[in-house]
C-alpha cells in the first residue's frame, strides 16, 4: 500500500517553482540582517541626514514580494510577507537564548573588550527589532496592495509599467515603514528628526532610481531559475 499522503506531499515540493524557492530562502535571511543592521546610522554625505543600515536589507525585501507578487500572485506574496515573522522570531528568541549564556572563561579573561561591545550592542537591540515587525509588516502589505493595485486585471505587463509599479508601490510603503520604524525605534535615545528626514529621503529616492531596476531583475532572474527547473 502506498503512501499516498506523503507522494502527494513530495509531488506538491518538486512543483514547486525554483525561483519561489530562492527567494524564499533570501526573504527569510533578509527578515533577521535587517534588524541586525538597523544598529548602524549612516550619514548622507555631504548633509547630517543619515539613514539606518537595514534600509539596504529592508530594500531587498521590498524587491523580493513586489517579485513574488509579479509572478505568482498577491495572495502567496502576502502569505510569505506573514511568514517573514518566524524567522525574526526565532532570531529573536536565539539573540536572548546567547546573551543570557555564561561567557567562556578564555573570553572573559582576554577577550572582555568583544565580549562588552558584544553585550552592549545585542541587549538594546531588543527595542530595534521589536519596531522592526511594526513597520515591517504595515509597509510590505501596503507595498504588495499597492504593486497588485496598480496592476489592475492585466496579466500581461510591460517593462515600463512593472518599473512605474515598483517605485511608486516602494517609495510610498517605505515612508510609511521610516516613520514608524524610526520613531519607535530610537525615540527617547537621540534627537531622531535627521535620521527620520534622511531615511525618507533615502527610501524614497532609492524606491524611485534603484528599485525599478531591481524588481525588473528580480523577475527576470527567477523566470530563469523556473526555466532551468522546467
Amino acid at each position: 500500500m502506498t503512501d499516498q499522503p506523503a507522494n502527494e506531499t513530495r509531488l506538491a515540493a518538486a512543483a514547486m517553482p525554483l525561483g519561489l524557492f530562492v527567494y524564499t530562502l533570501l526573504y527569510g535571511g533578509m527578515t533577521v540582517l535587517a534588524g541586525v543592521l538597523a544598529f548602524k546610522q549612516v550619514q548622507l554625505y555631504p548633509t547630517d541626514l543619515a539613514v539606518e543600515a537595514g534600509i539596504f536589507a529592508f530594500l531587498l525585501l521590498v524587491v523580493i514580494s513586489s517579485t513574488l507578487a509579479q509572478l505568482y500572485g498577491e495572495k502567496l506574496a502576502n502569505r510569505i510577507v506573514w511568514w517573514g515573522f518566524v524567522p525574526l522570531l526565532i532570531a529573536s528568541l536565539l539573540m536572548q537564548l546567547v546573551l543570557n549564556l555564561p561567557a567562556s572563561t578564555e573570553m572573559v579573561e582576554f577577550r572582555s573588550d568583544d565580549l562588552a561591545a558584544f553585550e552592549r550592542v545585542h541587549a538594546t537591540l531588543w527595542r530595534v527589532w521589536a519596531a522592526g515587525p511594526a513597520a515591517y509588516i504595515v509597509s510590505l502589505l501596503l507595498n504588495v496592495w499597492i504593486f497588485s493595485r496598480l496592476r489592475g486585471k492585466s496579466e500581461g505587463a510591460s517593462t515600463f509599467s512593472l518599473m512605474v509599479r515598483g517605485a511608486i508601490a516602494s517609495a510610498l510603503s517605505q515612508a510609511i515603514d521610516s516613520v514608524i520604524f524610526i520613531t519607535l525605534a530610537f525615540y527617547g535615545q537621540f534627537e531622531i528628526t535627521n535620521l527620520l528626514i534622511g531615511q525618507v529621503i533615502a527610501k524614497v529616492a532609492l524606491s524611485i532610481v534603484l528599485v525599478p531596476f531591481l524588481i525588473t531583475g528580480g523577475v527576470a532572474f527567477a523566470k530563469w531559475l523556473d526555466a532551468r527547473k522546467g
